[in-house]
This record gives structure tokens, sequence and C-alpha cells, in this order.
């Protein structure tokens, strides 16, 4: 955005969770959560089995006191570094935070393997206690991973070990991309604001920018094929090791989500490519009169739109208002965001790329971040990170353990959040010239949210497979990425090496591998979901308050029940998928 608006966006303010790096009270709450684990372990270790279901549900709660002090530090660190990933200060403070806060949830840690090693049966004759029978979902997701426990020397050794494995490679993933400069010209952009000119109306600037970030990118490749390659095979060790099936079966489970669900939704998608991502490609080539797309015109606005600036109070408006139409009560939670320091907007040199929403602790309150540069889809991110954190607002009744849920569940909020906003801004929209331009837009992100993660699913997969035969170069790598691009986007597009390097900007492959699938997941549930509503469902928006409400207590299938879906139903992901082919259906009958 010009610099005028920029000095009207929200910055957080962080002093709800600690004054300061250095005050009183973060080194109070560190001691304290020490002092109460060391008890805790001399109290409780080796002595669940005999305990009444009383005790162990005190035990239960002692243990999520101590673990929502650390996550309330843990989230002060992280939103810090992902204000400025550049200072060494806070990269310091980051790091010895996550040291400190390591060795303390070791004397912790044998609270969960020892809850694992309960047999059944005594396990279920505790729950007739009251006090334990609230725990019920937090013991049942606990058990999943049951199977893949290991002996406790060898949980507390890898426990141990993820501040200098897994936790310092995606430490240096964040500094590096923080840090990097893409020269356009005479400019030198972050990496966020250069991805940000892919979406330029002027050619020759998203060109100019492609080049750009292809130029940077492959310079660092090989530090990026490293952190890459070692993430890869850290996994695979630690899957062998657990008896995991699949590289991406661990991420099912923790999705709590049968691997025969993820993969009928993988190959639903798939199938799809050509009915959705390849048919609405060869349109936009035929829109902006080019006979082959290039990388750098996927992101392009069509002709005839100015996407003109949008300021932040404007934005803020039109996101609380199709919240506040479809419930008031969605909306009011929401509103605490903007009246509240709660929100960081301003892109700024080493701040994290992208946008979330971090939950931080039930007992203080979630923040959003978010790069905002006016456009239409920055509108659109806000109302999908809003509805993140109105979820986990509305979830965190549920405690510490209980309140956050599913990644394939998370999604759901958010992309509702979306949907709401993007149908009261096409329901006032009268311009048959506007009314394209605007379902062009959204097919384009449900395009990104759908397509373009099932393809980024597929690419995880496909190369964490081959790191199971040996180290994969990062020129192979390459190939691997365009391949499953070319798949997913078809044959509108005309890729060439330069492309090859764009899979190591990707987060999610560093943080959290096969994370990507959940947005897919949650895009076509809300899609379906979404449709339920039109349809007039009696007493919508008080079951779906309720499902928001319920956080982590309740599987998918429990959750969608209310609405008559099941996402087991190979049926299911099909509705999801047709809601976007008929957007592209009315694409096509629209004059151009």
């Amino acid at each position: 955005m010009p610099d005028g608006n920029a000095a009207a966006l929200p910055a957080w303010d962080l002093r709800d969770l600690y004054p300061a790096p250095d005050s009183a009270e973060l080194a109070a709450d560190l001691n304290r959560a020490e002092q109460r684990a060391k008890a805790f372990n001399a109290s409780a270790a080796g002595k669940l089995a005999g305990m009444t279901g009383t005790a162990l549900a005190g035990a239960i709660l002692e243990y999520q006191g101590v673990e929502e002090i650390l996550g309330r530090v843990m989230s002060y660190a992280q939103l810090l570094f992902a204000g400025d990933g550049t200072d060494p200060a806070l990269g310091k403070f980051y790091q010895s935070m996550t040291e400190r806060v390591t060795a303390i949830s070791a004397h912790l840690l044998f609270f969960t393997l020892e809850l694992n090693r309960l047999d059944e049966a005594v396990l279920e004759a505790k729950f007739a206690a009251p006090g334990l029978a609230h725990f019920r979902p937090w013991l049942r997701d606990l058990r999943v991973f049951r199977a893949h426990q290991l002996d406790d020397t060898l949980e507390k050794l890898l426990h141990e070990k993820e501040v200098t494995g897994r936790s310092a490679w995606s430490r240096l993933f964040d500094e590096t991309i923080a840090g990097l400069k893409v020269a356009i010209g005479p400019e030198e952009l972050t990496v966020s604001a250069a991805l940000n000119r892919l979406s330029d109306t002027d050619r020759s600037v998203r060109e100019a920018a492609g080049h750009a970030i292809g130029a940077t990118f492959a310079a660092n490749t090989r530090l990026f094929a490293l952190i890459t390659n070692t993430l890869a095979k850290d996994k695979e060790i630690i899957d062998t090791w657990r008896h995991y099936p699949s590289p991406a079966s661990y991420r099912n489970r923790s999705n709590m989500v049968e691997d025969t669900v993820v993969e009928a939704l993988v190959t639903a998608v798939t199938a799809d490519f050509p009915r959705l991502s390849h048919r609405y490609y060869a349109l936009k080539a035929k829109w902006l009169g080019l006979e082959k797309l290039q990388h750098w015109d996927r992101n392009a606005p069509l002709p005839g739109d100015a996407d003109r600036q949008i300021g932040w109070a404007e934005a803020s408006s039109c996101v609380l208002g199709a919240y506040a139409a479809f419930s008031p009560e969605l909306a009011s939670v929401g509103r605490a965001f903007f009246d509240k320091p709660w929100i960081d907007a301003e892109p700024r040199p080493g701040k994290s790329g992208g946008a979330f929403a971090h939950p931080t602790v039930p007992s203080v309150h979630p923040y959003l971040l978010l790069n905002y540069h006016g456009k239409t889809r920055d509108v659109m991110t806000l109302a999908h990170e809003l509805g993140h954190g109105v979820h986990q607002v509305l979830a965190a009744d549920q405690g510490y353990l209980m309140s956050g849920t599913p990644l394939t569940l998370a999604e759901t909020a958010s992309v509702f959040g979306e949907m709401l906003t993007f149908r009261a801004l096409l329901d006032g929209e009268t311009d048959p010239g506007r009314r394209r331009i605007m379902l062009a837009s959204k097919v384009e992100d449900m395009l990104n949210t759908v397509v373009r993660q099932i393809a980024f699913y597929n690419f995880e997969k496909r190369l964490h497979d081959e790191r199971r035969s040996g180290e994969v170069m990062a020129d192979r790598i390459g190939e691997i990425w365009r391949q499953v691009q070319t798949e997913s986007l078809g044959p509108a597009f005309e890729f060439d090496a330069e492309y090859n390097v764009f899979w190591a900007y990707v987060p999610h492959f560093v943080h959290s591998p096969f994370y990507v699938y959940a947005y897919a997941f949650g895009d076509c549930l809300v899609n379906a979901l979404y449709a339920v509503f039109q349809s007039g469902h009696s007493g919508f928006q008080a079951k779906y308050l309720a499902m928001l409400k319920a956080g982590g207590t309740k599987r998918h299938k429990e959750l969608l029940a209310p609405f008559g879906l099941d996402a087991s139903d190979p049926g299911f992901w099909r509705k999801g998928l047709d809601v976007i082919a008929g957007f592209i259906d009315e694409l096509e009958r629209l004059p151009t």
C-alpha cells in the first residue's frame, strides 16, 4: 500500500502476553512452571495406574496448567520473532525460550507416555469420575499415537534434541527467507513484497518480479535443498522408528482423520484437475489474449480489473458486515480484533510473510498477522484469518488441552468467513463485467486453496518417497515441482526451468510436512457446508457456532452430522468440487 495508508494499518501489542522479553513477569512464569513441572513429576510419575478417576483428573488439570504457562511463553517468543526475523536479539530470545521451555517440558513428558501405557479397561473404569470424563476427548486423541510410542528414554532424547534438530533447521529457513532481498531494477524488495508484484496489472512488472524471484531462489537453492533433504531424512528416521506406514500418516493421525479419507480427497481433486484448473486457466489465457500463460501470469488481474486500493477501514467494515449479516454473535467476537491491538497488518522488512492467526493460550486471546497491501485478495485474507481468530476465541472455553482443532477442521471457520465476505460482495454487484471479475477472482482463490494445495501435497509425497532412496539434488527437486505444477495447472501454462526453484519459499514444507491438504479439506468441507446453509437448513447458525465452540472435543464425523454431511462418503468431496465447477460454468456463460 502507499505509505500514507501504511501508517494507518494496525500493529499488535503483545503486552497482553508479557511486558517485554526481559520482564519480571516472564521470568517468574518460567520459574513457576519449572517448579510445578518438577513437583508434578515427583508426585505423579509411575503412579497413574493406581490413581482414582478423580485423582487422575486433578493430575490432568495440573499438567494443563503448566503446559499453558509454557504455551504462553512460546507464543510470545514466536510472535516477536514473526514480527522481525532479522533482529538478532529476537532470534536469540526465541532460541533461548525454545531451549528453556523444552528443558522444563521434559519433566512433563512422562505423563502422556504413561497415560498411553494404561490398559483400556483400567482407563475406562476411571471414567466413572465426572472430572475425568470431561477429558475423554483429549485422552481419546492422545491414544491415537499409542501404537507409535517409543521407550520413555528414547522419547525424552527426541524431545530434548528437538531444539538442535527440526526446530533449528526451521529457524534457519525462517531467518534466511526474512533476510533475502529480491533485486528488481534499482529496488531491493523482501520476498513478500516481490511475490505481491506477481499480482500486478502490468505484465512487464509481473515478469520482472518472476525473473527476479527465480534468480534470488536459484542463488540460494543449495541451502534450501539442504534444509529440505535434512528435514525429510529426519522425518523418515522418526517415522521408521514409530512404524508409520507412510510419510503422511503422522499428519493424518494428528488431524484425527483416516488415511482413506485423505486419499479419497486427494484422488477426487487430482481427477478433477481438467474440470477445474485446466478449464479455468484456458479461459484466463483467452481473456488475457495470450496463447500460453507463464508462471507470472497465474495471479494476473483480469483485463478491466483495476483492483483499486482498499483502505484498512473499508476492508474491516466489509468483513465485519459480512460476518454480522450471517450472525451478530460471530461479528461481535470478530469486532474485538479491530477494537483492540490484536492485529499486525503492515508489510515491513524482516516480518514473516503471508498471514496467520496465532491462538496463543485460552487465558489471553489470539493475534492475527497479515501483510496488507490493499488488494481485494488482502481483504479475503483478512476475512480468512479473522475466521481463525473467532474460532479460537469461541473454542477457548474448552481449555488449553481441548480448545485446539485438527488442521482439517481448523480451516472451517476461516474458509467460511471468506465465503461469507465474497458472497456479500458478489450479491451486491450488478455490473456484469465486475461480477465476472469477482467470480474469476474467487475461482482463483479456490483453485489456490484446493488444486494448488493438493499439488503441493503430491509434490511432498513424491519428494519424501524419493528421499528414502537417497539425497534428492536441487535440480531433481525442481523437476518434481515442475511436474506436479504442469499436471495441476494444465496445458494453458508454459513452464520453463526458471520456475523449478519456486518450491523453495513454501514454509509449510519446512514447518509442517503434509499440512497442505488441510486447506483443500477445509475448502471442500465449507463448500458443502455453505450449500447446506443456502438450502435454508433449520437452525444452521446455532449449529455452526456450536461446532466452533466444540474446539477439539469432536471428530469430523460427529461435527458434520447435524448438517447431514459425512466426509467419509466418497460423494462428499464431489459436492465441494461441484461448487468450484459451478462458478467456472457461470464464467463460461458470462459475456466477455
